[in-house]
């Protein structure tokens, strides 16, 4: 180990010869300097790992220890394996794993061609290997009953010692180069099965395996990682030992290699962990999130380094946890959920400061979450989104008070507010005659009043616009948007006309539902919330399309399954497509009676479709479906969503995370909402009250929906749970002849002391299954 304190100023005679060691010293510090950042520790532990290396290594724990420790780097020179932990600067500015989320188009890791044509680096010759999975087996089986480890110590020591040998031992094939982004060429069944009995073994032999780790990630660099070194990464990640935070430190420098790796391999890297299966890939991701969440929020703080000094192990594991989430966006259907990826103790930080960060440097340098906003939970988005609204809000209505006083006029509370005045019996004329005129107060708080009715609006009235709007807006007779009983959801009337101006009253109320925390019965398929994304942001450029999405098969069976079904079976016909199908690109439409035809490209009525064009003749069909013949009906449902919601949180946003908050959860909790119920003239413990829980959790999901409805209008949950509902049961004097009542503005349900079980079950079940109309007094 080298002592830099001790080292005496050379002699005269030296003079030259230093200089020239100098000269040459600062050649090789250049050709460093292009290579990726290596990650580090202190230097004196890298003494203790060069050591190692020769077979005098100390003991792990003491590594550890001195890993921990150490707080300053020692002296100013590193040696080529000596490693100082980074500052931030350095640290952060890593080759960006996606495009900038403010971009335009959503981001996407796989852009590169198939076969990267970046020259490959020659793999190095491999050590001969040949043991198999049954000969690991039984080595494991003869350790356990003899006692005897030494085999399977020897095994792990070897192979985990480098790179070259964890490709030795786990690759398929050591002669063939595995140069695709198909194949990674890893026996994955080996190396589950190594992993699996790897926490069953004596200390020594997984402290062996760490130590192994060590000297693979303290290799020195010569020019660009190979696919070798691609598969150890790939190998090494899946360690179960990094699940205990003991190894953080090993498991940080480990992902900090990772992130620093170039985009094309990122992109092999990703395309290989699609692969994974199911459970280890959640097991990866679980990981991650747990090192994310223990760093923020460490259980016993001394165990790891001090915050100062590794502030990159945050942003080095959510830069890995993004390829995966990359890996796992490129499936149909995707090997885990989106919501798997999802950190809930990102709910407890403060979300504002990130989200301020993010829109002043964007993707640059300065690390923020919602640079990776799969990362952060729709409950976290869901504060971010309001406290920006509030913010907005308060913005706008103090302007409006400024310019009041300027003009010496006498301010007004009304003036903080979108005031909305209407009739009920011209409700959506009124509506959009009000929302037209007070376009520049959307941002401002919603009030609404019905002419005629002495009412304050406390947040019932406003509820009950929208629930009465919605309802009136969506009716079949009203022709703007066309039910589809097999999917169960609306979509837009293809009828041209010529004003648009409904269908942009129906955008800002989807917009001010958002706005102002508003859960709406409204049925929309998904592909609805990818075009309203369709850019996140309004373009400057007013000439520039907007609502147009990338939409496929997939997108129509959401809101036509019949047709879908009809072009599906159209795309797998083996017999004669022309003679058998006789269709050409055109399609024909209904509207007002009469039947309309459109080419779905030029002069598309002379050209038949066939087995060899069908895939474009299905593609140009559903665009059709989905995106041209609604185009303006649905530019101007988007212009008016975006008037109230124009705000960059939009772009954290995914399509289903915009619908939760449009139309809140499907998933319900009946349990929780019993816990969450408020009584007005019971008590929790009355009988009535323990009798309508009892059928209440013994109704069948379709039942509880239905109850759900009856109750608060809609029989979805909003972002933050059944405590969101702010659920009431009230005692109703009535006799208990009577059904039960809802108040759906308050979410409010009139009960009558129903003196069994069995009576209130029936009374029950005849409320919420006829529960059409409102009964306004």
């Amino acid at each position: 180990e080298l002592s830099q304190d001790s080292a005496a100023a050379p002699s005269a005679e030296e003079g030259g010869e230093d200089e020239e060691e100098e000269e040459e010293e600062g050649e090789k510090e250049k050709e460093r300097e292009k290579l990726p950042p290596i990650p580090s520790v202190s230097s004196a532990a890298a003494g203790r790992l060069e050591r190692g290396a020769k077979n005098q290594f100390s003991t792990f724990s003491n590594f550890i220890t001195t890993i921990n420790q150490n707080k300053e780097g020692i002296g100013n020179r590193n040696s080529p394996t000596q490693l100082v932990i980074p500052n931030i600067k350095n640290v952060r500015d890593l080759p960006p794993v996606c495009l900038d989320v403010r971009q335009k188009q959503r981001i996407s890791i796989d852009t590169l061609p198939q076969e990267l044509k970046a020259p490959i680096p020659p793999e190095p010759s491999l050590p001969i290997r040949t043991k198999t999975v049954k000969d690991f087996q039984d080595d494991v089986e003869k350790a356990k009953s003899s006692g005897d480890w030494k085999p399977v110590h020897d095994f792990y020591s070897t192979t985990f010692d480098s790179f070259p040998e964890i490709n030795a031992a786990f690759k398929k094939d050591t002669n063939a180069p595995f140069n695709t982004i198909e194949d990674s060429g890893i026996n994955a069944d080996f190396v589950n099965v190594v992993y699996d009995a790897l926490l069953n073994t004596p200390q020594d032999v997984q402290k062996s395996v760490l130590k192994g780790i060590i000297n693979g990630l303290l290799q020195e660099w010569k020019g660009p990682r190979t696919k070798d070194d691609l598969r150890a990464y790939c190998i090494l990640l899946q360690n179960p030992q990094f699940s205990n935070t003991s190894t953080y430190v090993i498991y940080a420098h480990l992902l900090r290699q990772i992130a620093a790796l170039t985009e094309a391999d990122h992109h092999f890297l990703v395309h290989w962990s699609k692969k994974i299966s199911q459970k280890r890939f959640k097991q990866l991701v679980d990981r991650l999130l747990q090192f994310i969440s223990l760093r923020l929020f460490p259980a016993k703080p001394e165990e790891f380094p001090p915050m100062v000094k590794c502030t990159w192990w945050i942003p080095s594991a959510t830069k890995v946890l993004s390829l995966f989430n990359a890996a796992n966006s490129l499936i149909s259907p995707p090997v885990i959920s989106y919501v798997d990826f999802y950190n809930s103790t990102l709910d407890h930080i403060d979300l504002m400061e990130e989200y301020h960060n993010w829109q002043c440097y964007g993707n640059s340098h300065r690390f923020s979450f919602c640079q990776y906003p799969f990362i952060i939970s729709i409950v976290a988005k869901k504060v971010i989104i309001q406290r920006d609204s509030e913010q907005q809000m308060i913005s706008i209505a103090r302007q409006s008070l400024v310019d009041k006083v300027s003009r010496r006029q006498k301010p007004d509370m009304n003036m903080l507010f979108l005031n909305v005045k209407v009739r009920r019996t011209h409700l959506v004329s009124d509506s959009l005659d009000e929302l037209a005129r007070k376009r520049a107060d959307l941002k401002k708080k919603l009030k609404v009043t019905f002419v005629g009715e002495a009412g304050l609006d406390m947040g019932g009235l406003t509820k009950e616009w929208f629930l009465l709007l919605i309802r009136q807006i969506f009716h079949p007779d009203y022709g703007m948007f066309t039910y589809h009983k097999d999917s169960h959801c609306h979509w837009f009337s293809s009828f041209k006309c010529d004003n648009y101006s409904e269908f942009r009253l129906v955008g800002a109320l989807m917009g001010l539902a958002v706005y102002n925390s508003i859960t709406l019965d409204i049925r929309f398929p998904l592909c609805c919330y990818k075009k309203l994304l369709s850019p996140p942001v309004v373009p400057c450029d007013h000439n520039t399309l907007v609502g147009i999405s990338d939409v496929t098969l997939d997108d129509l069976f959401q809101v036509m399954p019949e047709l879908a079904h009809g072009l599906s079976e159209l795309l797998s016909y083996e017999g004669n497509v022309e003679e058998d199908f006789y269709s050409t690109f055109q399609v024909f439409q209904e509207e007002f009676g009469v039947i309309k035809s459109y080419n779905l490209k030029p002069n598309g009525d002379k050209i038949p479709v066939t087995k060899q064009n069908r895939k474009e003749y299905v593609q140009l069909y559903v665009d059709f479906l989905l995106n041209k013949s609604i185009y303006k009906q649905f530019a101007a449902f988007y212009y008016g969503f975006h008037s109230v919601c124009a705000s960059y949180a939009l772009l954290l946003l995914r399509p289903e995370e915009v619908e939760i908050l449009v139309c809140g959860s499907p998933e319900l909790d009946m349990s929780a909402l019993q816990r969450s119920t408020q009584y007005e003239g019971y008590q929790k413990t009355d009988l009535t009250i323990r009798y309508f829980w009892d059928v209440v959790l013994g109704f069948s999901l379709d039942l509880q929906k239905k109850l759900l409805h009856f109750a608060t209008g809609s029989d979805r949950v909003p972002v933050g749970g059944m405590a969101d509902l702010n659920f009431k049961i009230s005692k109703s004097e009535t006799s208990t002849n009577w059904l039960p009542v809802a108040h759906t503005c308050f979410n409010q349900l009139c009960l009558p002391p129903y003196k069994n079980k069995k009576e209130l079950k029936q009374k029950l079940i005849i409320g919420i299954s006829n529960a059409e109309g409102f009964g306004l007094e």
